[in-house]
């Protein structure tokens, strides 16, 4: 029962110290076994899977947690006056009603945050009772025509020793750039996960587009002011065909009439097929193919009228709104603008911190971070992942020395700029322990190189920037570093690196790119290893060309 009283099993830190905590149950998560639980004297949400119920309820159950709305209407008051002559009006107090804001008490917020963790409908019945459920039903219906028109199966007899596959309604709310409702979805999904291997499907793999590739596009056409539209194809996934025998039991409540036994013999994919991602990538990329969109010398508006002839296709004009990223577009000033402000309001109201003061750094200078601080349950896990994080190629590579002081690893990243803003960008802890920084700057800039070549070969494919047939510059802060990277042969000093690593040799006689000096100060990619001061911070951010999108809109 919500709200239920609980004993929860928690991480004993001392011998002495209570192995429980009394909380209340508050829901069930859909992505792990167990409950959500709020610690009223912690005052946070958790998981759990170990705890015991009180049937009997709180010891006092008296001050159960009601979310009490505040009234805005005066207390009655007693028209009726009389006068005491006795009484002297002057000695008594003038009452002062308080001006201080009314609010509710914090520790209710709980309730606000469980409403809120998930607002779309489960079934049938939830979608048709929600106070949308029009709009709901709207989004059945248009669902249900375009699995006509696209003729996605016809019933047949169930063939002996056919399993059919299950199918559900998932009903999603699509949401704008700025979090707003834009559209009520209704997917009529296959139960992927009853599907056999080798039977209902064999290959299951598809690409996608990786978030850099999208910047190096973005910052492409923003440098020579190309057109950037966006299109979506509606259902997308029934476009594709499937090739194996695929069965599938009817949707609930809309069987066919006199037809009941019969079910669906699939002729295109459906979404939640495990192929069916595969599917529609193999369509439109035999669709695409036979306009040559390889040599991409069309007018867009050939593009554009071309697809809607092949598929149902929604014009949506200039992308502005892509994979959770806003852009924003300055074509006289050929400038272009990517932030993600929707999500960092997400997750900040998330953890209660949409009314936080904003900060200067994201991590103090001097800080010194250890495993003890990680989470060390599977509940601290679960929540800790929810936390986030000219026209010449140019990279900057960078490596802060043992920065790990429990492991003695150190850490290395790379920032990559294409037409004056940052398209690519890592940082991660090194695998090897090394003898020196010198080491560590090498192994940094070799991820760099691999990084480089991939990214020089991606935009000759392009074959609109000239200056990509040059060697990439790859800029470091160590001249040891740079002096390995030159040596054709290895000596005592650097026998002991990893052979993977002088792939950067390679590609530097080859002149897939080049290692120049660059002072530290002057690294781009400093601010990636390790905290640094504020004034530093704010340089590296301008090099980067990060700035409040208010500064340029």
């Amino acid at each position: 029962m919500w709200s239920s009283p609980a004993y929860v099993k928690r991480l004993v830190g001392d011998k002495l110290d209570s192995r429980s905590s009394l909380c209340r149950f508050i829901g069930y998560p859909k992505e792990t076994a167990g409950y959500y639980f709020y610690d009223p004297a912690e005052q946070k949400i958790f998981v759990s899977k170990n705890a015991v119920f009180l049937e009997k309820g709180f010891p006092s159950d008296s001050c159960m947690m009601v979310l009490i709305e505040e009234s805005n209407e005066e207390p009655h008051r007693d028209t009726t006056t009389s006068f005491d002559p006795t009484v002297h009006t002057d000695s008594v107090p003038v009452l002062r009603r308080s001006t201080r804001e009314s609010r509710v008490p914090d520790r209710y917020g709980f309730v606000g945050l469980t409403s809120q963790l998930d607002n779309d409908p489960k079934t049938y019945e939830e979608a048709m009772s929600d106070i949308d459920s029009d709009k709901w039903l709207e989004a059945i219906k248009s669902e249900m025509d375009s699995m006509g028109s696209n003729q996605i199966w016809t019933l047949v007899d169930s063939p002996k020793g056919a399993r059919p596959v299950g199918c559900k309604w998932v009903y999603k709310l699509k949401l704008g750039a700025n979090g707003e409702v834009t559209a009520f979805k209704a997917r009529l999904v296959a139960k992927g996960y009853t599907q056999r291997p080798g039977v209902d499907f064999e290959e299951t793999y598809s690409p996608v587009a990786m978030a850099k590739s999208i910047r190096i596009l973005l910052a492409t056409a923003a440098w020579y002011d190309y057109e950037i539209w966006q299109m979506d194809v509606k259902t997308a996934f029934l476009n594709g065909f499937v090739e194996e025998e695929i069965f599938m039991d009817q949707l609930e409540g809309f069987t066919a009439v006199g037809e009941e036994q019969k079910v669906c013999y699939l002729q295109r994919s459906i979404y939640g097929l495990k192929q069916a991602s595969r599917s529609w990538n193999t369509r439109f990329d035999e669709v695409i193919r036979g306009y040559d969109f390889i040599k991409n010398d069309y007018d867009p508006c050939d593009i554009k009228a071309w697809l809607s002839t092949q598929f149902s296709m929604k014009d949506m004009g200039e992308a502005s709104y892509i994979l959770g990223i806003k852009i924003y577009r300055d074509r006289s000033r050929r400038m272009l603008g990517l932030t993600q402000s929707s999500y960092i309001e997400k997750v900040l109201k998330r953890f209660k911190m949409e009314h936080s003061e904003r900060g200067l750094l994201p991590m103090k200078h001097g800080i010194k971070l250890s495993k003890k601080q990680s989470p060390k349950t599977d509940e601290e896990l679960k929540r800790m992942s929810n936390i986030p994080y000219a026209s010449v190629v140019g990279s900057y590579s960078d490596a802060s020395f043992q920065s790990d002081d429990e492991d003695a690893k150190s850490q290395s990243d790379f920032v990559f700029k294409l037409n004056g803003g940052v398209v690519a960008w890592k940082s991660s802890k090194q695998d090897t322990t090394l003898n020196s920084t010198t080491e560590a700057e090498y192994i940094a800039a070799s991820e760099a190189a691999k990084e480089a070549v991939w990214m020089k070969n991606y935009i000759q494919e392009l074959g609109v920037v000239p200056s990509i047939a040059e060697p990439v510059v790859i800029f470091c802060d160590n001249n040891g570093a740079i002096a390995h990277a030159k040596e054709s042969r290895s000596h005592h000093r650097s026998k002991q690196i990893l052979r993977r690593y002088h792939l950067l040799r390679e590609m530097v006689s080859r002149g897939n790119c080049k290692m120049d000096r660059v002072s530290s100060a002057e690294n781009t990619a400093d601010p990636l290893t390790k905290p640094i001061s504020q004034i530093a911070h704010i340089q590296h951010l301008d090099k980067m060309d990060l700035r409040s999108m208010g500064d340029w809109l």
